[in-house]
């Protein structure tokens, strides 16, 4: 992709960064501001569905490594370039939310705490930042065919659940949501079009804003 983006007339970097470790968001934030001088955009999507199985069965270093990822490495990462956003009186910081932060998911309890923990954390930074022209929103992309259902098929029904495995299967079949709404709307949210749309969880599949 980033070949792709260069080849094309644009400028792009590929920084590998391990967002639960602050020195890495550091210094990839550095390195972003040497090369472009500002940042206009944040798409905060690492994640993972960290242990599956009941909770007292889960191994705690890897559920708290899920919360280390999902949650502490959304807020890390956040952190390091809203000082940088404030300073130009402008920015859009996106953050991909999932089904676990509007349901329950028994099996993947470290999953879903992290993603609705992000959601309120989100709403929460909407409010810090508004009077700096700083726009925070998280979006649910919808059940999308990634390799994140591949794992829960690995899993197995024994791990997450008979009715959660059947409707991973049944979404693998089907071909679940369109990647290219979640994509969209991210390009809405990080355009002037959407300026003052802050605070919210919004759904690319349901929501029509």
């Amino acid at each position: 992709i980033v070949s792709e983006i260069n080849l094309s007339g644009g400028e792009a970097v590929f920084l590998k960064t391990d967002v639960s470790k602050s020195e890495e968001i550091s210094k990839s934030v550095d390195e972003v501001i040497k090369k472009f001088n500002k940042i206009d955009i944040l798409v905060a999507n690492a994640g993972i569905y960290g242990p599956k199985g009941s909770i007292e069965d889960v191994l705690w270093e890897e559920w708290s490594h899920a919360i280390d990822i999902n949650l502490k490495g959304t807020v890390l990462t956040c952190k390091e370039v809203v000082s940088v956003m404030k300073k130009q009186k402008f920015g859009k910081i996106i953050i991909l939310s999932g089904g676990g932060a509007t349901k329950a998911m028994p099996y993947l309890s470290a999953y879903a705490v992290s993603k609705a923990a992000i959601v309120r954390f989100s709403d929460t930074l909407a409010e810090e930042v508004k009077s700096f022209n700083i726009d925070v929103n998280s979006i649910a992309p919808g059940a999308l065919n990634t390799r994140l259902l591949d794992e829960i098929l690995e899993s197995g029904p024994e791990k997450v659940g008979k009715s959660f495995y059947e409707q991973s299967l049944k979404q693998k079949e089907t071909g679940g949501a369109p990647v290219e709404k979640g994509a969209e709307l991210c390009i809405y949210l990080g355009t002037n079009e959407s300026d003052g749309i802050t605070g919210k969880l919004i759904s690319a599949i349901f929501d029509v804003i």
